[in-house]
């Protein structure tokens, strides 16, 4: 349940601005500010089978231009490469503790990984 919270509010990070503004606004009010069906349909002055469908019409959306862009996939991929790097720089600043060289070296490997994220 987590994972696929994470994974659609990852998708519409990437994407959102991609779907049209009232299903973006639906979208955004049913999975960041948590209203009901029933409180979006109010606002749109629609049904609640009518927001269900909008819903469903961005998910799709956003799920497909993940198959076509892959935008996200490569950001998680990303993130997790990076990550075993910093475990790795993190290993031989232990192993070589007493090198400073070389420690200047990882130092300076784990800033270019830092700004690689700003």
């Amino acid at each position: 349940m987590l994972e696929q919270v994470k994974e659609i509010s990852m998708l519409y990070d990437f994407y959102g601005d991609l779907l049209p503004e009232k299903q973006r606004e639906i979208f955004r009010l049913y999975h960041e500010d948590n209203y009901s069906l029933a409180e979006i349909g109010q606002e749109y002055d629609i049904t609640r089978q009518g927001v269900h469908e909008a819903l469903k019409r961005a998910m799709e959306k956003l799920a497909g231009f993940e198959a076509k862009l892959g935008l996200v996939k490569r950001f998680s991929d990303t993130e997790q490469a990076l990550n075993t790097v910093r475990q790795e720089i993190g290993a031989l600043t232990a192993l070589y503790d007493n090198d400073k060289e070389f420690h200047r070296a990882l130092d300076n490997m784990k800033q270019a990984i830092d700004g690689l994220e700003r």
